[in-house]
């Protein structure tokens, strides 16, 4: 996926969950912004896997323990969804590592639990 493209599927992301918080408002729970979000995206005929879980491997060993990607994309971008009063820099943590370990070029995370989306969506990059 080209660079163009995924700044095209950003902008999609980025409206479906502009249209979910319009429609569902703050103060909910996180799975429930995930449901009303893939099924936006299913209007929209975006493909879409949840709970996606990525090995953890450590000095070569796969361990049995899985981080879980809340939503994948189009199988390209990362989308870990929050309903927080407050992000804080472990949120950011996470999702950059998600993006690290699944070798992922663009996150996504979003909270819901804010007045306007725009002040809660935040991108991140993994420049592999």
């Amino acid at each position: 996926m080209t660079t163009d493209d995924l700044n095209d599927l950003s902008g999609i992301i980025l409206d479906a969950s502009i249209r979910v918080h319009k429609e569902m408002g703050p103060g909910l729970l996180e799975s429930v912004y995930q449901q009303c979000l893939v099924k936006e995206f299913a209007l929209r005929g975006v493909h879409v896997q949840t709970m996606v879980a990525i090995p953890l491997t450590y000095r070569g060993f796969t361990l049995d323990k899985d981080y879980v990607i809340d939503v994948l994309v189009e199988n390209e971008v990362i989308i870990e969804l929050k309903a927080v009063e407050f992000l804080l820099p472990v949120h950011e943590a996470q999702i950059i590592s998600y993006l690290k370990l699944a070798d992922k070029r663009l996150g996504c995370l979003i909270n819901f639990n804010v007045p306007l989306l725009k002040d809660g969506f935040k991108r991140y990059v993994n420049k592999l």
